[in-house]
């Protein structure tokens, strides 16, 4: 089992990370600490008097600057941890979640752990029967994911393993539901993600370019081994609405990263082919002839 909180407490109490929004939205983060006080530009606000107070309450600084509180949710926790490597987002955690439908006691072998932000989107979709399995070369960015998981948790969860090195050269034993990459290479991993998969397994790779994207997904259908890739990016964009002036934010969350996504075939099956006539040009003047 998982040592990890399975309920939420909407009452602040000591060790709590509190959310602090002023009146022009601006977000400031804080840990209740006994006899601790948080100083801003006009007055205080002291520790132990929020303590026992309900997520969602007006807090004041001695001075008279009003703020709201709330404990932080996983989008507001994860862009404001420290960072070892640039973090997946949010929205993108969210569709790898769903893309990769990662449920209750799913198995999952994670690549690629950076900072630990889809890590901790991982081990709270698993849940305490699920497992996650994570590899990270870079024995740095693991120190920084570890304290990070295990601030989130309150504890490091004992479903969570981190492993250094590359995960393509480890001696892996267990068999796994998803594999999931966020590295510079993932289809180096196309054998090893097909050896430690079940049947109907998931491969998801996360990449910044087309380039990836194109070597990831030929390398998955060279390989016979898994379905079609399929591909996409997710792109959010906020809206302003103020009465009757309902329009698109000048900012949006544009491209952050490709997923893509194929399934692990049984033992020996060969896919039909994929009955479709390639864009003129898409394999260059050799292998179009050929």
């Amino acid at each position: 089992m998982s040592t990890y909180k399975n309920s939420r407490s909407h009452i602040f109490a000591m060790g709590d990370r509190v959310q602090l929004t002023d009146a022009k939205g601006k977000l400031y983060s804080i840990t209740l600490q006994p006899n601790q006080e948080w100083h801003t530009h006009n007055g205080w606000i002291v520790h132990n008097e929020v303590v026992g107070l309900p997520e969602g309450s007006v807090i004041e600084t001695t001075g008279g600057l009003k703020f709201l509180a709330f404990k932080p949710l996983i989008s507001d926790y994860v862009l404001s941890m420290p960072r070892g490597a640039t973090i997946v987002y949010p929205k993108d955690a969210a569709m790898i979640l769903g893309v990769a439908d990662v449920a209750p006691g799913t198995h999952v072998l994670e690549a690629g752990v950076g900072s630990g932000a889809l890590s901790i989107s991982l081990l709270r979709a698993v849940g305490p029967d699920g497992l996650v399995d994570s590899f990270e070369k870079r024995e740095e960015f693991a120190q920084v994911a570890t304290k990070n998981i295990t601030q989130y948790f309150g504890a490091k969860p004992d479903n969570w393993s981190i492993t250094l090195g590359a995960v393509q050269e480890a001696d892996h034993s267990k068999k796994y539901d998803r594999v999931i990459l966020d590295m510079l290479a993932p289809w180096e991993c196309v054998d090893m993600a097909y050896d430690v998969l079940h049947p109907g397994g998931v491969y998801l790779a996360y990449v910044a370019t087309t380039t990836q994207l194109s070597v990831t997904a030929e390398a998955i259908k060279e390989s016979g081994k898994f379905t079609e890739p399929e591909s996409t990016e997710t792109i959010i964009r906020g809206w302003h609405h103020e009465g009757l002036a309902v329009r698109p934010q000048h900012r949006m969350i544009g491209h952050t990263g490709f997923l893509l996504v194929a399934r692990r075939l049984a033992d020996g099956v060969i896919a039909p082919a994929r009955r479709r006539r390639p864009s003129k040009g898409a394999y260059g003047i050799n292998e179009t002839e050929a």
